[in-house]
């Protein structure tokens, strides 16, 4: 019996880790693709969009 609870753990977490696989591969490009897509275009264009300011004057701590 101590083999079973040995294997255990790896075999749920093997299960676990596949149906994660099926899942990101099956969520890919489809109908979801464009959103997805357009999600990721607003995000960049916001972040070029927002200024980058110099640092401020930095204390030396001296």
């Amino acid at each position: 019996m101590d083999y079973v609870s040995a294997l255990l753990p790896p075999v749920v977490m093997a299960a676990f880790f596949i149906g994660l696989v099926v899942t990101i591969v099956k969520s890919q490009g489809g109908p979801n693709k464009a959103k997805e897509d357009a999600a990721v275009d607003a995000a960049i264009a916001r972040a070029e969009a927002t200024p980058q300011s110099a640092p401020a004057d930095r204390p030396t701590g001296a």
